[in-house]
């Protein structure tokens, strides 16, 4: 009889676990929305920002070296009256004077002045597409952190309201004389267990939540 009660708790006992173990956060993510918190992280978060106007500075100073070349040039206008000219100030020449000069150390210059600018246009790109695979696996990362605790939340409290059943069925039956005083202090010590395991799991929620937010520069409330 006790051999047979023995195996009779040991199989619920593996059926428990083995239902447990069958349990999995994988169906709780969403490909979809966690492409949207990614897209909505590389549009808020500060860093993305500061990457983006690198590149638009690299930009515009490409375009100004470009528009530059006119100043590797230099004109000038000289009037002469013919009535003008004296001996103590001779012109040689008179009427109307039209020069150019042409800076050549600085056209030497200018094609390696521009080589560079786009080569650091180059490499602000290059660093914000670094920075977008790993903001996106930051992403991903706590997302998968915040699913997990909200699972884990979840099943304590379905622990909880369990234990919290069980804890005023004992109790009842504790106040007719039907259980023993000792029984009823484990069922009560367990049920503080639980509720302490719950308010855990509720920080640890919480936290992931905040650290998931803080890369999206928004509420998960505010993003659908």
């Amino acid at each position: 009889m006790l051999r047979n009660k023995l195996i009779l708790l040991l199989f619920f006992v593996f059926s428990f676990f083995a239902s447990k173990a069958q349990e999995s956060v994988l169906h709780e993510i969403s490909v979809q929305y966690l492409d949207l918190l990614i897209a909505t992280a590389k549009a808020n978060y500060p860093r993305m920002k500061t990457y983006g106007k690198r590149i638009n500075i690299a930009e515009t100073n490409i375009k100004r070296l470009k528009i530059s070349w006119f100043d590797l040039f230099s004109f000038s206008f000289l009037y002469s009256p013919n009535n003008t000219t004296t001996l103590i100030n001779p012109s040689i020449l008179n009427g109307y004077q039209v020069g150019m000069y042409v800076n050549i150390g600085t056209i030497l210059q200018k094609p390696y002045a521009v080589k560079q600018a786009k080569s650091e246009l180059d490499i602000a790109k290059y660093e914000k597409n670094e920075y977008e695979l790993n903001i996106e696996a930051q992403v991903k990362e706590r997302y998968y952190l915040y699913v997990q605790s909200l699972a884990m939340l979840k099943l304590k409290g379905s622990s909880v309201t369990d234990a919290e059943s069980s804890m005023k069925q004992i109790k009842y039956r504790y106040e007719k004389g039907e259980e023993t005083l000792e029984n009823y202090n484990n069922v009560m010590l367990a049920y503080t267990g639980y509720v302490q395991s719950k308010i855990e799991a509720e920080t640890t929620f919480l936290i992931a939540k905040s650290n998931l937010e803080e890369l999206l520069g928004k509420k998960l409330e505010e993003i659908k």
